[in-house]
């Protein structure tokens, strides 16, 4: 008992030393899995957080304001690429999805406060909660904090906010695990087969590759591969992202479409693995690669920004066989995309490429800034731009004594919005790298939740004695309600295919795990093509409605 108590102690005088071990005692747990899912980091530090408030453990209000800041306006950033460019290809699609299940969520969850009669505060932190969606409760807090939502008579912000944590505690879990069983049982009840749907895509649209890199050659000794033209050739055995070359008595040729192999010729090729089934028996025998083929002779990040580049297939891009260039892989908003020729390309999507040093410095002019080496933070944008979102939070007028604004929040989304756009169409500007912005935006998030565990640690077994069974059941509504609604709203009225659609309601939902599970259902990663389209509007809607909730 007394070392219990030295070790309290201990802890409540050096905050540093809790504080990170909190954070690495949520790691460890979130790494729990039940069944194929994880709890995620977030649940686990809120657990741990949550535990440590039961002994009267408080964050400075500073300190998780800071968190609050880092995480909002990096949310923001992120999102100012995507959220400009609404009305290219299906932006306005996703953007209507994000709108209706947003819509749908806050309707359920205003419901379900009013007939569970909830406290000031308690239907805010069932919304957060059961989409799992922190920039909510971090709204919704951050309107107390700083008054622009007045607070009833008796009611304290103290009380107010420690309400707020408190259901979103309860419902969090109970949330994560619900859309992921929302997302796993739907297909089964609508009878669909995702990865028969996602085949099916990936035949029309040209399979994406899902091998590893591979280097081949090939010596041609069949004279019916002769007959055929190097287009045809090219349409039969490679895709466009594929990088082939020719060797012809000793020497490397460039053939043009028309042009035909003879026996003997040397085909040189790398790319991914899938490209090169049936190879073999097409060219008739496996050589060596040649050394000049060298897969480790250079890689790099090259982020698209460059207007001509945009809205681009990436088989347009004619890296393979202009400039020698493969593409090992396509993220969007961190997430892998399917390796396809026919995929567009959005602003700030990330393409890691490999190929001949020679013709690297080629990309910044035809795609965009090349991060490879960059580690620098344009931190006097960075902190102008959190003071500038600061700045607009407390500007407000007031309408018949109510005051009207964005609040601290919607300030820091808004200029975290302008910057990220700024730096799509201009990348000197504003340079904020992907690792720089995951590490500010995971930090910022995770320092933020310990704040919340700890404030609603004291409160948390009250609430949940009062309305603990309501809070479950609601939160499975909030989460069902919006997913079923939201895919007969995708399907009827937007024409979204079911896997691009089961994907996009997982953005929509703001559940990384969901997409995940998705993604392994679908044997394919064809549905994050669908989440990362929802995924920046849902953010931002939601972060908005956090706000908004607080004054219904």
């Amino acid at each position: 008992m007394q070392s219990a108590t030295f070790l309290l102690d201990f802890m409540r005088g050096n905050p540093v030393f809790t504080l990170f071990t909190v954070l690495g005692f949520g790691y460890l747990l979130g790494r729990i899995r039940i069944g194929p899912i994880a709890l995620g980091p977030v649940a686990g530090a809120l657990i741990v957080s949550l535990l440590l408030g039961q002994y009267g453990f408080k964050m400075n209000e500073g300190a998780q304001s800071v968190g609050f800041a880092l995480f909002i306006f990096a949310v923001g950033y992120q999102a100012g690429p995507r959220f400009f460019e609404v009305l290219m290809t299906q932006g306005l699609q996703y953007l209507l999805l994000a709108v209706f299940v947003a819509a749908v969520g806050v309707g359920v969850a205003v419901a379900c406060g009013k007939v569970l009669e909830l406290p000031f505060g308690g239907t805010a932190g069932l919304l957060a909660g059961a989409m799992t969606t922190t920039p909510t409760l971090a709204a919704a807090q951050e309107a107390v904090r700083s008054g622009l939502v007045a607070l009833p008579q008796g009611i304290s912000s103290d009380v107010a906010l420690s309400t707020i944590a408190s259901s979103y505690a309860i419902t969090y879990v109970v949330g994560l695990l619900g859309i992921i069983a929302a997302v796993r049982l739907l297909p089964l009840l609508l009878r669909i087969d995702l990865a028969a749907e996602a085949a099916n895509m990936e035949q029309s649209e040209q399979k994406p590759g899902g091998g590893q890199l591979q280097a081949r050659a090939y010596r041609v000794t069949r004279p019916d591969i002769c007959a055929l033209t190097v287009a045809q050739v090219r349409a039969r055995l490679w895709d466009a992202l594929a990088v082939v070359r020719l060797m012809r008595d000793g020497a490397w040729l460039t053939l043009s479409d028309d042009d035909h192999l003879r026996l003997g010729d040397e085909i040189h090729a790398y790319g991914d693995s899938d490209f090169f089934r049936g190879v073999t028996e097409a060219f008739g025998e496996e050589i060596p690669v040649s050394a000049e083929i060298d897969l480790s002779s250079s890689f790099t990040h090259v982020v698209i920004a460059r207007r001509d580049a945009v809205g681009k297939r990436l088989r347009d891009l004619n890296l393979a066989r202009g400039y020698g260039l493969f593409v090992n892989e396509v993220r969007r908003d961190g997430v892998p995309l399917p390796l396809s020729g026919q995929l567009r390309l959005q602003r700030s999507d990330v393409l890691s490429v490999m190929g001949p040093k020679s013709a690297l410095p080629e990309l910044a002019t035809i795609l965009g800034p090349v991060e490879s080496g960059v580690a620098e933070t344009d931190m006097s944008t960075f902190a102008f731009g959190i003071a500038l979102g600061a700045l607009i939070g407390v500007l407000a007028f007031t309408v018949k004594g109510i005051p009207i604004g964005l609040g601290m929040a919607g300030g820091l989304l808004a200029s975290g919005i302008l910057v990220g756009w700024l730096n799509a169409t201009r990348p000197t500007f504003g340079r904020f790298p992907e690792a720089a912005r995951w590490i500010f935006m995971e930090f910022g998030l995770m320092l933020f939740i310990v704040g919340v565990g700890l404030q609603a640690g004291e409160q948390i077994v009250e609430v949940f004695l009062q309305a603990g069974p309501g809070l479950v059941v609601s939160s499975v509504l909030v989460v069902s309600l919006p997913l079923l609604l939201g895919y007969a709203f995708g399907r009827k009225v937007l024409r979204l295919p079911p896997v691009l659609l089961m994907g996009a309601l997982t953005g929509a939902m703001t559940s990384a795990p969901a997409m995940s599970l998705v993604n392994r259902e679908a044997n394919s990663s064809i549905p994050a093509l669908g989440y990362t389209g929802t995924y920046a509007f849902a953010n931002v809607l939601l972060t908005l409605a956090g706000t908004i909730i607080m004054f219904i």
